[in-house]
């Protein structure tokens, strides 16, 4: 194998303690308004299962909810977790072409710095279209207002303003001590089994969070996650993790029924994996309705019987949870 070559079995990491953030949907109510009650219980129900809720993200809609929506995302959260911590998205709206704009950074920071959050850094167009050196100062000038902060690798699959950095670019991510992660949506395992031998040789406190849907045992070979999966069965995953610490066998049967869910929901047009949590969330009876947000995609309504058959499998279905 060429030096410069990945063995990922070099990589595994057996009984590890994985770090879950789990990215909360936004559900809606029949009449197209937020349906706060089941997005407080989801919020209580992901911290108590031992996960970090992550708010505001792609699968909360943050591209498309309005500022007093966002806020009220903020404050809710904060006070459903009386002071436990989590994570939420700092997303700038600019349009193609867009210069970096610092300031709107600084004050989306700020507004989750006043609610107790930790800052997730959300791509730009005005970001991403900076050179690799800028790019990076970009990130360090992030550091002299946000102490602490997650950064965001985010493929285009998922959005047109996303970006994957080059390596060079993630070893200077990783550079700035005030950056204590970063999420990483590629779907693809070599580039994150890149980041995780960089990781390892460089600043091993460095969290390398798989945001790959389609690959969810990246935790295996020391990824931890902030995946919008988990939003469907955060107690499960809770379980998952679990057995992955405990050494358990167990693990990667109920891994591979999570991967199942993962490959239906994250199929074309993946942003319409919003609306797959909405009917699985529904169909365990923890959220009111199927509903998502206008501006997103749906599936077709046939995806109930397949949702059905994994619930069931699962043991999840309303009246047979384990």
């Amino acid at each position: 194998m060429p030096e410069t070559a990945i063995d990922p079995v070099r990589l595994l990491k057996p009984r590890r303690t994985i770090t879950g953030m789990c990215a909360i949907l936004l559900p809606f109510l029949d009449d197209g308004a937020v349906d706060w009650g089941s997005f407080e219980a989801h919020v209580r129900r992901t911290a108590d299962a031992g996960l970090r809720p992550a708010v505001n993200m792609d699968t909360g809609y943050v591209s498309l909810i309005d500022g007093p929506t966002r806020r009220d995302v903020l404050r809710r959260t904060r006070d459903m977790l009386g002071g436990r911590p989590f994570v939420a998205g700092a997303f700038v709206s600019d349009p193609p072409g867009a210069r970096w704009n610092p300031d709107a950074y600084r004050e989306r920071v700020e507004e989750i710095h006043a609610f107790g959050g930790i800052p997730v850094i959300f791509p730009s167009y005005g970001l991403t279209a900076l050179e690799p050196a800028a790019l990076v100062d970009a990130y360090h000038r992030i550091g002299e207002f946000a102490p602490r902060f997650i950064a965001f690798e985010l493929g285009t699959m998922f959005a047109p303003f996303g970006k994957i950095y080059d390596v060079d670019v993630y070893r200077g991510l990783m550079s700035a001590p005030q950056c204590i992660g970063a999420k990483h949506s590629s779907l693809s395992r070599e580039m994150e089994w890149q980041r995780l031998r960089l990781r390892d040789q460089t600043r091993p406190d460095f969290l390398v969070l798989t945001g790959n849907d389609l690959a969810i045992d990246m935790v295996m070979y020391g990824s931890d996650y902030l995946l919008g999966l988990s939003t469907f069965a955060p107690d499960l995953f809770a379980r998952r993790d679990a057995l992955w610490a405990n050494g358990d066998p167990a693990f990667y049967a109920l891994n591979d029924l999570l991967q199942y869910l993962g490959f239906l929901a994250f199929r074309a047009p993946v942003p319409a994996y919003r609306h797959s949590a909405a009917q699985f969330l529904h169909l365990r009876g923890w959220i009111a309705t199927s509903r998502t947000h206008p501006g997103s995609p749906e599936r077709p309504a046939s995806d109930m019987a397949l949702l059905r058959d994994i619930a069931a499998r699962l043991g999840i279905l309303p009246g047979d949870e384990r």
